[in-house]
Formats: C-alpha cells, structure tokens, sequence
C-alpha cells in the first residue's frame, strides 16, 4: 500500500486496494495458501470462481465492479511482487478480468422533468435555496458527488462562467462550463444563506451543512433523490442522473461527443459513446419522418382518397338508380 500513496494514488483506492487484498488473503489463508509463492494460475481461477457465485447480504450477486475490483487487487500485487524479486514469475498476467457489461444509465429525466424536479426544494428555508444551487449546478455542469462536495469558491469563475474542478475521478483537474441560472443560484446562496451556516475556520467549500460542515456524501446522495421522488416523475435516481441528464439533452441538442466527454472527465471516449445509445432523438425523428408505419400524413391521404372513392362510387351509384327509375 505504501507503493501506491508513493505513486500518489487517491486514499479512497488506496484503502479500497487494501481491503480488496485483505479478503483474498482471508480466502487463501482457510486453503493453506499463506506464500505469495503459492499463488497459482488455478488458484486464482478457484478465486474468480468464488466471487462469480458469492452472494450479498441481500442475497443478490456481487457485482461486475466489484468482482473486477477483487481480483484487479489481486493481479497488481502480484506484479509489483514479480517487480520485487518476491516471486519467480508474474502469475497474476494471464488471469482476465469479468467482462463488462454494456448497461445503459436506468433512468434519464426530460427537460420538463428536471425543471419539475429543481422546482421541489422550499425557498422560504435557506437550505432550500442551497439545495436549489446545487442541484442547478449539477444539472448544469455534470460533475460528480464528490466533486460538487469538493467544490470551493475559488473554484467557481462567474465571469468566464466556469467552474474548476480539481482532482476528479483519477485525480485528473478540468474545467467546466457552467450556465447563467445556475451561477445565479449560487450568488444568491453564497450572498444570503452560506454566511449563516459558516463556522470559523471557514472550510472555503460552496456548499455547506447547517452546522458550517462539508457534506458528507451519503446525505447528498439522499437530499437529491427525496427531490427527485417528490417531483412525482417515475424517474428514480440522485446525483448521476443529473449527470446522465446533462450528457443527454446536450447530445440531443447537436453538441459534439468529444466536448460532452470534456465535460464529465471521461478518459476514454468509448465511456462517452454509451450515452448515443440513450440519446434518440435524432434517430426518433429519422424514424417519424421515414417508416411508412410512422407517417401519419400518409395514412391520413391514403385515407382522404378512400373516402373521396367511396363518395364517388356512392354518387354514381345513386345516378345510375334515378336512371333507372326514369326508364
């Protein structure tokens, strides 16, 4: 682990490697595996195995991420024990990852949804209007939970209407646009509620608790998901839907995939591409205009042209009787 804060690896993957690495160890030991030495290709197999049909406490299957988490911890120390002379030879190289699924984000609000649900926090408490800042500003920009608890004022440029974000995902900075309304929001909460909630040393974040304290993740979490359900929408979710949100209406209102990859920090586009496979307006509007199911133009002269038959046929129909009748 020491190897990795050197390698100024964030802390929460540095404790979330050493725990990963604690519960193989805890696996190896109850099979007499106590030796780095020891450590095979099938028995790292037998460890894949055993995650594959571990089971939670809910009695659901461990998940894909954390799966690939275990045995990535795993593969790592074996390479940075092959690197040390610890071991002969690298087992660990040859050991594959689970296959990543290729989900699509569950839920993605429209534009009337997400002004329905920034609508939701009361304005006459002043943690309404914090809760009004920050989710404008996650709909607005994007960012992650975390980010958004990280966020300071320094961070905030209203005149180039930026926002830095430092140390996302990977420990990687970018810079984010961030709309008029939300900086308007934000104004309003830093100028007449955020002076209330400051307890001296002032922590500098944007967002603060009553109490003057930073967030804490999993209350932000439940803050923006009980206005989400208040809203009354059948979209479930918290702070990545707005995240999907954003990525999608702005992909559907013509941006350009590579700016919508600056925008979340995504290292590999291919992340980013997963949100063409949500975003259908374009291909719902190729679909209207060109499946002959679709047109409703169509079906309505095809159907003009019926009735003006049959009116036809009817009229003949009726001047043929009355010729007829006359003979």
């Amino acid at each position: 682990m020491a190897s990795l804060e050197a390698a100024h690896y964030a802390m929460s993957t540095v404790g979330s490697r050493r725990r990963n690495l604690l519960h193989f160890a805890g696996w190896a030991q109850v099979r007499g595996i106590t030796h780095p030495a020891e450590i095979t290709l099938p028995v790292l197999e037998r460890y894949r195995y055993t995650l594959y049909h571990t089971r939670k406490a809910n009695g659901k299957p461990l998940g894909w991420g954390a799966q690939a988490q275990k045995l990535l911890a795993v593969k790592q120390f074996l390479k940075w024990a092959t690197r040390m002379h610890v071991i002969a030879c690298n087992t660990g190289a040859e050991l594959g990852l689970p296959r990543k699924p290729q989900r699509l984000p569950r839920s993605v609000l429209t534009i009337s949804e997400a002004e329905q649900v920034l609508a939701q926090p009361d304005l006459a408490d002043p943690m309404g209007e914090r809760d009004r800042a920050i989710l404008e500003t996650l709909y607005s920009t994007g960012m992650r939970r975390n980010e958004l608890i990280a966020l300071t004022l320094p961070d905030i440029d209203a005149e180039r209407g930026t926002v830095y974000i430092r140390e996302g995902k990977g420990k990687k900075d970018r810079v984010v646009p961030i709309g008029e309304r939300a900086l308007l929001w934000i104004e309003r909460y830093v100028d007449r509620v955020r002076p209330l909630s400051v307890i001296e040393p002032d922590p500098g974040n944007v967002f603060l608790t009553k109490r003057g304290a930073r967030l804490r993740p999993n209350r932000l979490t439940e803050l923006v998901h009980g206005y989400v359900t208040q809203s009354g929408t059948a979209k479930t979710g918290s702070c990545h839907l707005f995240r999907h949100t954003m990525a999608t209406l702005m992909l559907e209102g013509g941006a350009d995939i590579r700016y919508i990859q600056e925008m979340l920090g995504h290292a590999q586009l291919a992340t980013t591409e997963l949100y063409t496979r949500v975003s259908i307006g374009r291909l719902k509007a190729v679909h209207t205009r060109t499946h002959p199911a679709h047109s409703t133009r169509e079906l309505r002269a095809k159907r003009a042209r019926e009735d003006e038959g049959h009116a036809l046929f009817r009229s003949l129909a009726a001047e043929q009787s009355d010729v007829e009748v006359c003979g």
